[in-house]
């Protein structure tokens, strides 16, 4: 039988940065978007705030980009806020490198299974589909998709009835397949 099931985001991910008024270790994005002219030139900021004392950070997003040299429809979208936007961002390498910051996906997402894995069928073919690049544990995806405890997930491994072109014990961001053998 083959399945898909699927990793969605159910909000945006937190941010970790320490707050340099309490020394928290997380923000939560505020969805708007800071942009200043100088000149001829654009600054633009993601305002994050955080989740200890409610102060309020920027991420840097464009520096000194000419007005000409940003896509009107991008401009239109950090103008006008989207949340979209923020998302795409946020979950960008190179404006998580430039920041310095991580993302917490804790309680961020959740497995959509469809419908219950049948205990009867002998064979399970699933193919594991990931909306947003969200490092999660393959093995705690199939555990919780299938209603088994992470050791007897663990356990099916090693007796060879569980296997998958990738490897299991890591985390994954990316698209994934399994075969599940009873």
């Amino acid at each position: 039988m083959s399945k898909t099931w699927a990793v969605v985001p159910i909000r945006l991910p937190l941010v970790r940065r320490r707050c340099h008024t309490c020394a928290s270790q997380r923000f939560r994005p505020s969805g708007k978007f800071r942009v200043n002219a100088n000149q001829k030139l654009l600054d633009v900021w993601l305002l994050i705030l955080c989740a200890g004392c409610g102060d309020t950070a920027k991420l840097t997003v464009l520096e000194r980009m000419t007005v000409r040299s940003i896509p009107p429809e991008l401009l239109d979208r950090l103008h006008a806020n989207d949340l979209g936007l923020t998302a795409e961002l946020l979950q960008d390498p190179v404006v998580q490198h430039r920041n310095r910051i991580a993302l917490d996906w804790d309680g961020a997402w959740r497995l959509d299974t469809g419908e219950p894995v049948d205990p009867d069928d002998d064979v399970i073919d699933v193919l594991v589909r990931f909306a947003a690049r969200i490092p999660v544990r393959p093995v705690r995806l199939i555990a919780e998709g299938c209603g088994l405890a992470r050791a007897e997930v663990d356990r099916l491994i090693l007796d060879g009835r569980l296997v998958s072109a990738v490897r299991l014990g890591g985390k994954l961001s990316g698209d994934f397949t399994f075969t599940l053998k009873r």
